[in-house]
């Protein structure tokens, strides 16, 4: 037997990989007496697989309270009915969706087959209700943007005086001193949310709305083998999806281990010391590189993230995630051919 098997088995029996760990290690992840907190999530779910396991997490945790997630960027209302199809299969139908404004996109959607079976529904317009909903509950909803920034732009232009009354803003984006190759020695790189509508990101940064920035830099977490076999043998309604979803991205980008940069920031929406930051002055060129420069702080920005810390906050939860619908979830064969609505 080779060490890589016997180091294997170690960690399965172990309790699987790292969640073995002495008493008093343990990261605290009750929910205070605190209500949950109100969030709408904007994301471009479909095409990397980091997406679906960052609102995975959002689903498995009591301390939020989705408002309502808003589809972006690309085919936004192919997006919006994979959305529909998840809610459904882990029993959160009663999560709105919104469908945000199309754009042309060069990346590949990589999980449309598993969007199309979802059901056909008609969706509200996502930059009238992100402001609706602000106009609402006033300085009680938390934004979290992991999507390029076009929906949160035209929000900005449409009613700025009432985008500032946003509780604050997490997003997944920018690259400060590391890029994708998660070393500082290489430099920054311009980021995919950031570099894909470079005008709505500096509209974001100019907003007023605190910004708390998820870069490259704390974001590139990985899922590993074994990790990934743990949660896709558990069998629940929400670990089913995702191993659905991660098959038609692995054949799609030829990739086999995901990183978790959405993750992140959701996590950090919940639990802030998963991923600390500091006040950063930053500008955005016109490649897209989020530039860090002297002038008083913009956004506050997590630079480093412990990788072990936050598998151990994330993977229980995915895990204990149990809910399932009564609903049908996908289209009948009658439907298949129709387009969504």
């Amino acid at each position: 037997m080779t060490l890589k098997r016997l180091s294997i088995k170690a960690a399965i029996a172990c309790g699987i990989f790292l969640f073995c760990r002495p008493a008093g290690a343990q990261i605290k992840t009750d929910a205070s007496a605190a209500p949950p907190e109100k969030v709408i999530i904007d994301t471009d779910i479909g095409d990397d697989i980091d997406d679906a396991f960052a609102i995975g997490l959002a689903l498995a945790s009591k301390e939020i309270s989705i408002v309502r997630i808003t589809s972006a960027w690309g085919d936004t209302r192919l997006r919006s009915q994979l959305l529909d199809r998840l809610l459904c299969e882990t029993g959160r139908s009663d999560i709105p969706v919104a469908t945000g404004i199309a754009t042309e996109s060069k990346t590949d959607f990589s999980q449309d087959s598993w969007a199309r079976q979802g059901p056909a529904k008609q969706h509200p317009d996502a930059v009238t209700f992100l402001l609706n909903q602000i106009r609402n509950d006033p300085g009680q909803i938390t934004l979290i943007a992991l999507a390029p920034l076009t929906n949160i732009g035209a929000a900005v232009d449409a009613d700025p005086q009432t985008f500032r009354k946003l509780k604050r803003v997490v997003a997944m984006g920018g690259s400060i001193r590391a890029g994708y190759n998660g070393q500082a020695s290489s430099g920054p790189d311009p980021e995919y949310n950031i570099r894909s509508d470079i005008p709505a990101a500096r509209k974001l940064i100019a907003s007023g709305v605190p910004i708390y920035l998820m870069p490259l830099d704390s974001t590139l977490i990985r899922l590993d083998e074994i990790m990934r076999g743990q949660l896709f043998t558990a069998s629940t309604p929400l670990t089913d999806a995702l191993a659905l979803l991660y098959e038609q991205w692995t054949r799609s980008f030829l990739r086999v281990t995901p990183t978790l940069f959405d993750a992140v920031p959701v996590a950090y929406a919940i639990q802030p010391q998963l991923c600390p930051t500091a006040p950063l002055h930053i500008e955005i060129d016109d490649h897209g590189y989020t530039r860090e420069t002297s002038g008083p702080p913009n956004v506050q920005a997590c630079m480093q993230s412990d990788t072990q810390k936050f598998l151990q906050f994330y993977m229980p939860r995915l895990l204990n995630q149990r809910l399932s619908g009564n609903e049908v979830c996908r289209v009948s064969p009658a439907a298949e051919s129709r387009p969504a609505q």
